[in-house]
């Protein structure tokens, strides 16, 4: 591979992050055509307001781009200029998506090899934390004019790529943009370009197959690392090889955040139940220990499970059934080999715990025979006693309550997407998210009542005590 001769270093002014619902409000091309530089660029009506903060750090104003042309306007000249050059841009996925968005929108497809200069300065200077453009400006001395417009940035990007080829060795340099260059190996069911629009933004990834069933969901913090990863070169995993082998289209849903992307691929996998997902599948019928007593001092365990363990879960922080339940099991089978373990461990009665009967009662339990047993089933310990130490044994199991009085709001905020996901919980229970106060209400007044989910328990329990979580009483 040699360098390429014509090259388009191209830079963005936008009225937001996203390319879905955001659009173009600028466009700077500085045009290699070998040692022939031309420049070119344009305003573009957005066809919607530009926030002001937006204003603020472009220059931009709504009235600058009043009388500019649309997109639809300058969409031909923009593909010819592009036409046969690798797209060269500062975070390019950013920039591409948007310009593959536009010309989606008016029925024009287009594809470009695309070279990040983000990702190539971390794989040249991998010793620098940052690599944004005003890190580069700074440390190659490059001359910034009129910061934050596209045609000034565009040159930015320009002067960042001839240093480059000034300063390091050119076999060096041509290694690491080949890296880049290189596409992922897809399987020829797939088109070449399924992955060229998949965001560096968190998500859940959705694999279909043939008759568009659903193969796979997924999750990540970087769906497109993610979603690469499955058609990386050397890839010897055997339940994503077959995966991939049997893939015909792909989709995704972004994020705020983690914790967003969590609780959606837990309810996807649940609700639609892909092939190839089954450690979140929907289990059996959960059920938990709860310790009644049934005279004084004399505490014993019974399973709950249904209604009876969605009603216990349901108790807030005032004292009664969620301080009482101990672990959360699949089945019945699980839970009571759990108990059985744990009378074996602590020498608790298998006949007072109702895992054994015997023929009379203050008969000795088959366990106190073997010595297993401290005898509280025939008299030779006090009940007290033994339930003192069944407390015990259950107390590394004990569920814990839920610590609020109502729901509470969990706030994810993604700055880039300029995204703010508000994730409702109540007692444990995921009733959906919100992204506005009217989608809030609707959640708070829904009379749905979801049932208590395991999964979405240990990941809630694990989630909401990390450090600088936003969470929002209701």
């Amino acid at each position: 591979m040699t360098f390429p001769s014509r090259i388009a270093f191209i830079d963005l002014e936008t009225t937001g992050a996203n390319p879905g619902h955001d659009r173009i409000t600028e466009i700077g091309i500085v045009e290699i055509d070998g040692d022939e530089v031309s420049r070119w660029s344009t305003l573009v009506n957005p066809q919607r307001s530009i926030p002001e903060f937006i204003q603020r750090m472009t220059g931009i104003s709504n009235d600058m781009v009043s009388s500019a042309p649309s997109f639809e306007a300058v969409a031909e000249e923009l593909k010819a200029r592009l036409k046969g050059r690798l797209f060269v841009a500062h975070n390019a996925r950013f920039d591409y998506g948007f310009v593959r968005q536009e010309f989606r929108r008016l029925g024009i497809g287009f594809q470009a090899d695309v070279l990040c200069t983000v990702r190539l300065s971390r794989a040249l200077f991998p010793e620098h934390p940052k690599h944004n453009l005003d890190s580069l400006i700074a440390r190659h001395s490059l001359v910034a004019n009129d910061r934050h417009r596209a045609l000034a940035d565009a040159d930015l990007i320009w002067q960042f790529w001839q240093t480059l080829r000034r300063e390091l060795d050119a076999q060096h340099l041509l290694d690491a943009v080949s890296q880049q260059l290189k596409r992922p190996s897809l399987p020829p069911q797939l088109p070449s370009d399924a992955l060229d629009d998949v965001p560096e933004s968190p998500g859940v990834y959705l694999f279909y197959g043939e008759n568009n069933a659903l193969l796979y969901v997924g999750k990540s913090v970087n769906l497109r690392s993610r979603v690469l990863s499955y058609f990386a070169a050397g890839k010897s995993e055997n339940r994503e090889l077959r995966i991939t082998h049997d893939i015909r289209r792909i989709d995704w849903i972004e994020t705020a955040g983690e914790l967003g992307a969590l609780l959606l691929e837990s309810r996807l996998v649940k609700q639609r139940q892909p092939v190839h997902n089954r450690r979140l599948r929907q289990s059996g019928e959960l059920c938990s220990w709860q310790l009644m007593e049934h005279a004084p001092g004399d505490y014993r365990p019974r399973l709950v499970m249904g209604e009876e363990l969605d009603a216990a879960f349901g108790g807030g922080v005032d004292p009664g059934k969620p301080q009482e339940l101990y672990g959360l099991f699949a089945s019945k089978r699980e839970a009571t080999n759990t108990l059985k373990s744990l009378a074996e461990a602590y020498q608790l009665c298998p006949a007072v715990l109702g895992l054994e009967k015997t023929a009379r009662p203050g008969q000795p339990c088959f366990a106190r025979q073997l010595k297993q047993c401290k005898g509280a089933c025939c008299g030779k310990e006090a009940i007290g006693a033994h339930s003192a130490r069944l407390m015990t044994a259950l107390s590394k199991l004990r569920i814990k309550p839920w610590p609020y009085k109502g729901p509470v709001g969990i706030v994810e905020k993604n700055e880039f997407q300029g995204r703010e996901d508000i994730h409702l919980i109540d007692a444990w229970r995921y009733l959906g998210t919100a992204q506005s106060e009217t989608d809030l209400h609707q959640l708070l007044q829904s009379t749905e009542c979801k049932p208590f989910d395991l999964d979405t328990y240990k990941l809630l329990k694990a989630q909401m005590g990390k450090k600088g979580r936003d969470i929002r009483k209701l």
